[in-house]
């Protein structure tokens, strides 16, 4: 018993210093009032944090902004991933050469791809607007990182760009492995290509979009670089996060006790909608088999 635990304990020692000794660092932080520059006046407030929550409009706009941004990301990065998977696996000269240069965008570091579609998306000399003008589209440039109605999506819209391949090379990945003869069959039996598609290839996909899919969304949820840097969660808050929020709020506000109940929070709805998420997954599933 000793020698396993032994060997354990490096694995241990960096899951609890990674892991455990943040969550429960910040559960503490979320009942007591942290006084930065006197910390003996440090002092213990209990759920006042919890009720101040309740009570400030600020989060709920950021929890309203947080669904969108999640469902919006996930959904067109799972879409374009497949699109691209279906695409990438058909053979076509070049193929190999194609598929690298897909990797671009995921392997592109965030702030490159924040500064890159903060230039195409200017009011004033960005890339799309000139492209949309051009093609009749719109009559005039509009500052679409600048107007509360527009910030949000196009935030969205760069990290579907950047996320795509992700959800391509894991896809493609699980389309090779199917074997060929299940869609040899389906042809004989006179199935179409949409049938072959919904009865075969998806099926046989689910577990891997289960994985992915549960991954991305956690990750999204968290991710708040791209909008740091292209709008800061604005204009006003029109495009803050929970994350953002709460970064803010802990680091600009020095409120370090608030702004860990809002990471708290954020913690358990995204705990409570994953496990949502997996039952339906796993109840769709077995209706499929």
């Amino acid at each position: 018993m000793a020698l396993p635990l032994f060997l354990l304990s490096p694995a241990l020692a960096l899951l609890v210093g990674i892991v455990a000794y943040p969550i429960g660092r910040a559960v503490w932080l979320s009942f007591h009032r942290l006084e930065i520059l006197q910390p003996d006046l440090t002092r213990f407030v209990g759920l006042e944090h919890y009720q101040a929550l309740l009570q400030d409009p600020v989060i709920r706009i950021a929890l309203q902004n947080s669904v969108v941004w999640v469902v919006g990301v996930v959904v067109f990065q799972f879409l374009g991933g497949l699109v691209g998977a279906i695409i990438l696996n058909r053979r076509f000269p070049g193929r190999a050469v194609v598929r690298g240069l897909a990797l671009i965008p995921w392997a592109t570091p965030s702030v490159l791809v924040a500064l890159m579609w903060t230039w195409m998306l200017d009011g004033n000399y960005g890339l799309l607007n000139d492209l949309l003008v051009k093609a009749g589209i719109l009559s005039r440039f509009q500052p679409w990182l600048a107007q509360p109605w527009s910030a949000l999506p196009a935030v969205i819209l760069a990290d579907v760009w950047q996320g795509i391949p992700f959800f391509a090379v894991m896809l493609l990945a699980a389309l090779q492995a199917i074997p060929e003869d299940l869609f040899e069959a389906a042809k004989i039996d006179g199935a179409s290509a949409w049938r072959v598609f919904c009865h075969v290839t998806l099926p046989l996909l689910l577990p891997t979009i289960l994985i992915t899919t549960m991954l991305r969304m956690i990750w999204t949820a968290n991710y708040m670089d791209l909008i740091m840097i292209m709008t800061g969660g604005g204009p006003g808050y029109s495009s803050l996060t929970v994350p953002l929020h709460a970064y803010y709020t802990a680091y600009k506000r020095l409120d370090f006790g608030y702004g860990a109940t809002i990471a708290i929070v954020q913690v358990v709805i995204l705990a409570a909608a994953i496990v949502l998420y997996l039952r339906q997954l796993r109840a769709n599933e077995g209706m499929v088999q």
